[in-house]
């Protein structure tokens, strides 16, 4: 593998700002897309004359299907890759099989994307800390109120783990919502 390729991954980690441009209003947090890291890495590409592709294909599907997603950073003669395996929820309320495997690759491709060029989704200790020493989210029990409208989250493509990272859910909650 050439040093050059190396270095210039190691330019493009550094330097890379992929901005978070969408809003989960339920979790009421910013996050990023794929195509914010992608919109990002474009003006290296030129100046460093490497391009970035991204490949999925399935690897199984029993019990359920899984895609492996690639990004590929390449000059033409050498290449680094990173990836990313995603399960296709197929039992998502709401949502055509098409729309199921839509959102599973998009979510490889952005983690992929995240793996190659060292994209930390983790806050850092000042957006988190409420004053102190304590870097931690405070999670909160979720309320009946609360339980209503993770589930229209839900219906509408949000999922589970989304509503875990910001509530503490019991096991019957965590079912009730994975059920629909």
């Amino acid at each position: 593998m050439s040093k050059d390729l190396n270095k210039t991954l190691a330019v493009i980690q550094t330097k890379l700002k992929a901005k978070k441009s969408s809003y989960n209003s339920f979790g009421k947090y910013y996050f990023r897309k794929a195509e914010d890291i992608l919109e990002a890495v474009k003006p290296f590409l030129v100046e460093h004359s490497v391009s970035v592709t991204l490949n999925e294909h399935i690897t199984s599907v029993d019990p359920v299907p899984m895609l492996l997603v690639t990004a590929i950073l390449s000059d033409g003669d050498d290449q680094i890759t990173a990836t990313a395996m995603v399960g296709v929820d197929l039992n998502q309320k709401g949502m055509q099989t098409s729309q199921q495997f839509g959102a599973a690759s998009t979510y490889g491709k952005k983690y992929a994307l995240g793996n190659l060029f060292l994209i930390d989704d983790t806050e850092d200790a000042d957006a988190t800390s409420k004053g102190g020493n304590s870097n931690a989210i405070v999670k909160k029990s979720i309320t009946k109120d609360q339980m209503v409208k993770a589930a229209a989250f839900i219906t509408n493509g949000g999922s589970v783990e989304d509503i875990k990272g910001k509530y503490i859910l019991t096991a019957a909650q965590e079912k009730t919502l994975a059920n629909g």
